[in-house]
């Protein structure tokens, strides 16, 4: 019971004995004057002279499947469809909003979260967390072309050519197209579509499946998940905050 009133920020634990030993906490109506006391904060109701007190809510973190034709915003003023959209009102109503974004034609993971802390950290260019993409390319490109995008490519309208990228074919197009994996540490506006268009083999289809630590899997399209406590640890220590 102490631990619980020094979460929800009325008293210090010592205090919060004080409070309890001297008959001013009630749990679910009845007085409470054991220190050992058990609260379960979804299911009792815990008032320190008379008035209801709860601990703050742990952040929320959200794994979406992002489809197509969907914007990367809490709001469009155009009326289209935004992330938002897809999920539960549950989570709608804990005011969550995305981290970074995936452009309209993009598919894939994003993250949504009402942790702002680290939203900032995951959007400064400090950390630099790589992000890997699935892009279905028109053709085949030569070996030479993903050495090109490997190494860095110089993009129209940009005065210094792209960062080195991780770059290598997947399994599974045909003679007229490839899937091709792009890993980036760096993030410019529709990178991934510009180098490829640069190459000479515009993308057709594109996916994100990884952001650091963070994994799409198996997750439909269209789904979403709370991350798992080991994903939230992955994630706070790729951009230097201690999981809590």
């Amino acid at each position: 019971m102490q631990k619980y009133l020094a979460h929800a920020g009325v008293a210090s634990r010592r205090h919060a004995e004080e409070l309890i030993l001297a008959g001013d906490v009630t749990v679910n109506g009845g007085v409470v004057r054991e220190l050992g006391t058990r609260v379960d904060p979804e299911r009792d109701e815990v008032r320190v002279r008379g008035q209801v007190v709860r601990p703050p809510e742990r952040p929320l973190y959200i794994l979406l499947n992002k489809p197509l034709d969907t914007v990367s915003t809490a709001h469009d003023p155009e009326g289209r469809r935004t992330v938002l959209d897809l999920l539960p009102e549950q989570w709608r109503a804990r005011r969550v909003y995305p981290v970074g974004r995936l452009d309209w034609d993009s598919e894939g993971l994003l993250l949504l979260s009402d942790d702002g802390d680290l939203a900032l950290r995951m959007t400064h260019p400090r950390y630099a967390l790589a992000k890997e993409y699935h892009a279905l390319v028109a053709g085949q490109p030569a070996q030479r072309a993903l050495h090109q995008l490997a190494r860095g490519i110089p993009l129209e309208g940009d005065t210094r050519p792209t960062a080195p990228a991780r770059v290598r074919r997947l399994a599974g197009a045909g003679d007229d197209a490839t899937w091709l994996s792009i890993e980036l540490h760096e993030g410019r506006n529709r990178q991934v579509r510009r180098m490829c268009e640069a190459i000479g083999h515009p993308v057709l289809r594109l996916r994100r499946v990884r952001v650091g630590p963070l994994a799409l899997g198996p997750l439909p399209l269209g789904a979403s998940r709370p991350l798992t406590a080991d994903e939230v640890a992955a994630i706070k220590r790729a951009v230097g905050m201690e999981s809590r």
